[in-house]
């Protein structure tokens, strides 16, 4: 089985250009995509072509922003939106596909912003969502994938010395956000198959050419709970595939 995650940055705008392709091309059984900037119907409309899946969204009350969407081939056993609680459930960040041996979590953490605004309304939001988390574990081990919009470590970004404690995305207050997963039982799999592979990135900046150059942040992310580690074949990071300015994550079980 395999499960990608991807930001796409407009679902709408990555449609027109070669999603369809590459998804063919991956062929995924669980695809969860995150940014797609558009309502339930929207989301829908875009992915009209596809047949065979079964697509399940969670979209903000404000339109073209934020928004999750989870492409399945089989179908889920229950779908839940939203962890609960109402500060942290307008913005459509988080979708739930429940199957036979585990979770699937798309979630698309708030990014802190580029003047720090939303930096302490980031932490409160970590904590719930891992607390939401560690709630499901409860029942059945999980699969998070997403853009965490944080990079873990300094392997995990090109410039880590101008970035750090300066930059929404290398603060310490997001790193530690991490810390709280993967100290409390959630494995990142990419770093766990790639304990020292640094250059290895799956955002880039639009400016300057970044994407070129692979000046580039590791902020996308599939953890697993520690227990379902043993399931999990490999873990990857697709760069080649275009068409936003996130590149695809995926494992294979």
């Amino acid at each position: 089985m395999k499960i990608i995650s991807f930001n796409v940055n407009g679902i709408r705008a990555i449609a027109k250009k070669n999603f369809f392709e590459d998804f063919k091309a991956i062929d995924a059984d669980i695809f969860c995509l995150q940014e797609t900037k558009a309502q339930d119907d929207q989301v829908a409309e875009a992915l009209a072509q596809l047949e065979g899946y079964h697509i399940y969204s969670n979209s903000a009350e404000k339109k073209g922003y934020s928004g999750t969407a989870i492409i399945s081939k089989t179908l889920p056993i229950s779908v839940s939106r939203d962890i609960g609680i109402s500060e942290h459930d307008t913005e459509g960040r988080v979708l739930c596909l429940e199957y036979d041996k585990f979770y699937v979590i798309d979630v698309y953490v708030p990014n802190s912003g580029s003047e720090l605004k939303r930096l302490e309304y980031r932490q409160n939001w970590d904590e719930a969502f891992f607390s939401y988390l560690r709630n499901l574990e409860k029942t059945k081990p999980v699969i998070v994938c997403g853009d965490f919009n944080v990079a873990h470590k300094a392997i995990d970004l090109a410039r880590p010395k101008p970035n750090y404690n300066k930059s929404a995305g290398f603060m310490q207050e997001e790193i530690d956000g991490m810390d709280r997963f993967t100290q409390g039982g959630l494995i990142d799999t990419f770093r766990h198959f790639h304990p020292e592979e640094a250059a290895k990135y799956s955002w880039w900046s639009y400016r300057a050419g970044a994407r070129g150059k692979n000046v580039g942040w590791r902020i996308d992310y599939l953890l697993v709970s520690e227990s379902f580690l043993p399931t999990i074949k490999k873990a990857y990071i697709l760069n080649e595939v275009m068409g936003s300015d996130h590149c695809p994550v995926g494992i294979e079980l």
